[in-house]
């Protein structure tokens, strides 16, 4: 396990279990380890990659706007397998963030094991499904294409995943809106959020 928190610490990527999928993930608090990641992945740069953080607590000292309203809602569904887009007025991780700087895509999954200390230790890393763009998400660490287990600078092998990635949902509008389906259904977390939107 120290060989993931030292690679991480040197700014080279390691591919992890999630609570959804094997990712791919890197520190986030530096560009050049993030364009890493991209290059082993084969992910443009003008696609976003979501900020994982072992808490909503350390999330919200990544991005203090996130305070007030978005962090309201995300205290609802978080932590869990979904990534939410939050506003980012500040443009806070640039490097994340695609080609809209002003929105953040951010995750607090549920995890247990070596992927939950290595978060702890960490705070928070940049992390995208450890496959490339069109193939399938890995839901066993040999589901993983090679080059990628190879290219990374430590693997954890977390048995069988459940093999459905995040559900993301975009909060920075007036009504919550459904990006991606994933791990939960969209419907029901529209119906979760408009209610609470409702009632505040």
């Amino acid at each position: 396990m120290n060989d993931v928190h030292e690679a991480l610490r040197a700014g080279r990527p390691v591919v992890l279990p999630f609570d959804t999928v094997y990712g791919l993930a890197a520190e986030p608090y530096h560009e050049a380890s993030t364009r890493r990641l991209y290059r082993l992945k084969g992910r443009a740069e003008t696609q976003p990659t979501a900020l994982v953080a072992a808490d909503l607590d350390y999330l919200l000292e990544c991005v203090p706007e996130l305070r007030g309203r978005a962090a309201t809602l995300a205290r609802l569904l978080l932590p869990g397998p979904l990534t939410l887009v939050v506003p980012n007025p500040a443009r806070r991780f640039r490097w994340l963030t695609g080609s809209n700087p002003e929105t953040l895509g951010v995750r607090v999954p549920s995890l247990t094991g070596v992927t939950r200390d290595v978060l702890e230790r960490a705070g928070a890393v940049v992390a995208t499904s450890a496959n490339r763009s069109g193939e399938p998400d890995p839901r066993r660490l040999e589901e993983v294409p090679a080059e990628l287990r190879d290219g990374a600078a430590a693997v954890v092998d977390g048995g069988e995943l459940p093999g459905t990635p995040s559900t993301v949902v975009d909060i920075t509008g007036l009504e919550p809106r459904s990006l991606r389906e994933g791990a939960v259904p969209g419907d029901e977390l529209l119906r979760r959020l408009d209610a609470a939107v409702r009632s505040s």
